[in-house]
């Protein structure tokens, strides 16, 4: 399988008009370049830099060329693939231009160019000229999005941009010595080089929520494809879950809970559809100061002995994750008091075969304790 991409290699300005595709369904790449004229994306100031700053900053546009990196080779040749620089299974990430077929490419594309603009924006053939217009000339932005362009603005829609290849790795590549990755929509898009203005109402929180009930969606996935052998797989798909479940009734309190779902096929179905309802959900301040009472108050968890080792790492691995965004998105002044008793969290959930579940929920009371008493001063 491989992922659709966003580049361009031939220059807007040669494009005639009849090669705009009609139908957004069947539009081809273009490729990066296709952006980068200075009277484009590729000059100066507000939303005339954006290529600029993927090219020069951004990880993704780096990302095929860690294919031939030593590292990289021996992971593929522990894996019994060839050259990763040219395997399906490692272009569709690294290199996505390499996956795309002839018939869906509009000119030649440089499969150097990594992770690039129609990677997110998807293939731009039919949303390339009209996503120039404004409502001045009346022509909205659910038209851009009619017309092909990927509505980034909505968070669901985003987390299935990046989610495929920041949370899942086959089981072979990870014995192969592949990383092991981890998908938190918010701090992950925060990290980029901002080329963009999040919308009005948009919520960090929002999106570290989307995000999790995304992944939890992907990795259940991934156990329906591995008959749910996979010991690894399955604690994060529970830690995954315990930190949807202990949120969902805040993110959407009329929703129905995950409890009692127990096939991996069932939890995959039920964790999209609240990844949609949590997108489409208001979020007021309330509700992230709710979320993050509600995950300071679960040291107790920690201690059951009934409770696996390793899916309790599991549990403070994504539970740290969330205290992160989710104090990122509240008051400034209250995520400054509470960074010392972050990082603390952070330590002592960093090595999940060191993970000591006794001496994380004291830590996580001490937290808890610390939110109380600050954020009623707030």
């Amino acid at each position: 399988m491989w992922i659709r991409t966003v580049i361009v290699t031939v220059v807007l300005m040669v494009l005639p008009a009849t090669t705009l595709c009609a139908d957004p369904a069947l539009a081809r790449y273009l490729g990066a370049q296709s952006c980068s004229a200075s009277s484009c994306h590729g000059g100066a100031g507000e939303r005339r830099d954006q290529w600029i700053q993927w090219n020069s900053g951004d990880v993704h546009r780096r990302s095929a060329s860690t294919l031939t990196l030593a590292r990289s080779v021996q992971i593929a040749a522990a894996a019994g693939l060839t050259d990763p620089a040219t395997h399906s299974r490692c272009v569709v990430c690294h290199a996505p231009f390499a996956a795309v077929p002839v018939a869906e490419r509009l000119g030649d594309l440089d499969r150097g160019e990594g992770v690039s603009c129609e990677s997110c924006h998807a293939p731009a053939e039919g949303w390339i000229r009209s996503h120039t217009r404004t409502e001045r000339d009346g022509f909205t932005y659910r038209d851009k999005v009619a017309a092909g362009l990927r509505d980034l603005r909505n968070p669901y829609v985003r987390a299935n941009a990046c989610v495929a290849c920041h949370e899942n790795v086959d089981r072979d590549l990870l014995q192969a010595g592949h990383p092991e990755l981890i998908f938190e929509l918010d701090g992950q898009t925060r990290g980029e080089p901002r080329h963009w203005k999040e919308p009005a109402g948009f919520s960090g929180a929002r999106a570290w929520w989307v995000g999790q009930a995304v992944a939890l969606r992907e990795v259940s996935w991934q156990l329906t494809r591995s008959g749910q052998t996979d010991e690894r797989l399955k604690a994060r798909q529970a830690g995954l879950r315990w930190i949807v479940e202990r949120t969902e009734s805040i993110v959407n309190p009329d929703g129905t809970s995950l409890g009692g779902v127990t096939e991996s096929a069932r939890i995959q179905a039920a964790a999209d559809e609240r990844a949609r309802a949590g997108a489409a959900t208001d979020w007021p301040a309330a509700k992230t100061v709710a979320l993050l009472q509600r995950l300071a108050g679960t040291a107790a968890e920690f201690r059951d002995a009934g409770v696996a080792k390793e899916i309790q790492a599991r549990r403070g691995e994504r539970l740290v994750l969330a205290l992160d965004r989710l104090l990122a998105a509240s008051n400034p002044a209250l995520e400054n008091k509470l960074e010392p008793a972050l990082k603390e969290l952070f330590h002592l959930a960093q090595s999940l075969p060191n993970f000591d579940p006794t001496q994380f929920a004291a830590a996580l009371e001490r937290f808890g304790t610390e939110f109380r008493v600050h954020a009623l001063r707030e």
